[in-house]
């Protein structure tokens, strides 16, 4: 939270909800999409499949390697 309030350009977020309850976790996915909507970049680490799903550029890494790269 508190790096968010400086409204940062980039963000680089690990498992921002790996240890969340589904709903703060949903808020926390909120409150990155509106950074990104007011012009932030967001790079975000998952393992979630529904929050990268979202995202609209995918990078999928498998055994350290480029696997796929999706717009």
């Amino acid at each position: 939270a508190r790096a968010m309030s400086m409204r940062p350009t980039v963000i680089l977020a690990d498992e921002p909800t790996g240890n969340l309850d589904r709903h703060t976790g949903k808020e926390v996915i909120g409150v990155l999409e509106q950074l990104h909507a007011a012009g932030g970049t967001l790079v975000i680490v998952t393992h979630d499949a529904d929050i990268g799903g979202r995202a609209k550029r995918r990078i999928r890494i498998v055994d350290g390697q480029i696997v796929a790269d999706e717009s």
